[in-house]
């Protein structure tokens, strides 16, 4: 198996040569914000969908249309809103007049890269057709099922603040989201890079670094890298402890979780440590990597009881302290 693993690494080596070529073209755009540069290409090679939740002005959109050109991908934005129609995101059938049919319009989700920007301020009904695209990677229009494109992900916004005329998003579509990433300001250095930036309009061209042929290769490169037993035991142990955290001794967390974490978490948390340890040009995973991506699977599918939002208490300071407590392989 030894020789097995250094051949897996030499494979990821190789293949995962062009990573920094992409995160050093998205740096000339975006400036600070390595954090989400990184989640972005791990949504992308683990082809998971990513929600960003972060005020207005922090670089989210820019980010994902930055990504778009480094990889030559179709880039589409959707602005949602209370009067968007489902129609309006996967595309209608519209009457031609001299051939007397219906033909299909399609609408701004045929695309590989899709920001949905502000998603929870559309209507159920939006949110649905969403859905189908997110789960199937198809959408019906007529009588017809049409496959989206290949690579396909979905990267919504979620505005924290202004929460007058959202909806809420459902658990069941919260849940079909990889990663949920919380984006923050930058720093004072960073800050005053930004504002020389934009004030000079010195703002370098993307060049495109790789295509969906060889994401989808990388793809196929990030599956092979290795995950021993041990490991998959860990994560098993770290989604298990949202669900019954009295057998690993964290009793006090019971009353503080309504839900734990659905199977999904235990799937994403494998397939984005995989991701993780192909960025950083290594063929096997560490509990490093499970502990630097679980944050992000794990914040949006613990759910929390009314006694633990009396107390202020968050979804993250739960898989923080359940980090702590679960034993390390």
């Amino acid at each position: 198996m030894e020789k097995s693993i250094k051949e897996i690494n030499e494979m990821v080596k190789q293949e995962s040569l062009f990573v920094s070529e992409v995160m050093n073209e998205m740096e000339k755009i975006i400036v600070g914000q390595r954090y989400m540069l990184e989640r972005l290409l791990i949504g992308i090679l683990a082809d998971g969908h990513i929600l960003l939740e972060g005020v207005p002005g922090l670089a989210k959109t820019l980010a994902v249309k930055t990504l778009a050109q480094s990889v030559d991908c179709g880039f589409s934005r959707i602005q949602f809103t209370p009067d968007l129609l489902p129609g309006d995101i996967i595309g209608t059938m519209v009457f031609n007049p001299k051939a007397s049919t219906f033909d299909v319009r399609k609408g701004p989700v045929f695309a590989n890269l899709i920001l949905a920007d502000e998603v929870n301020r559309a209507p159920a009904k939006v949110q649905s057709a969403l859905l189908e695209a997110m789960q199937e990677r198809q959408v019906s229009i007529g009588d017809k099922t049409y496959t989206l494109d290949d690579p396909f992900m979905v990267l919504a916004t979620q505005n924290p603040i202004e929460q007058e005329g959202t909806y809420p998003l459902p658990e069941a579509q919260i849940d079909r989201f990889m990663l949920k990433l919380k984006i923050t300001y930058p720093d004072k250095k960073q800050e005053k890079e930004i504002m020389e930036k934009v004030s000079a309009n010195n703002f370098g061209s993307v060049k495109r670094v790789v295509d969906p042929a060889r994401i989808k290769k990388a793809r196929q490169a990030v599956r092979q890298v290795y995950m021993d037993e041990k490991i998959k035991d860990y994560i098993i142990n770290i989604v298990f402890a949202t669900r019954n955290p009295e057998e690993y001794k964290i009793k006090d967390l019971k009353n503080m979780i309504s839900f734990g974490a659905s199977p999904r978490a235990s799937i994403y948390l494998a397939e984005a440590a995989r991701s993780y340890a192909f960025l950083s040009g290594r063929g096997y995973v560490t509990p490093e990597d499970i502990k630097n991506i679980a944050m992000d699977v794990l914040r949006h599918r613990v759910i929390l009881t009314y006694e633990a939002e009396a107390e202020n208490i968050a979804s993250e300071d739960i898989v923080k302290r359940i980090l702590l407590e679960v034993e390390v392989p």
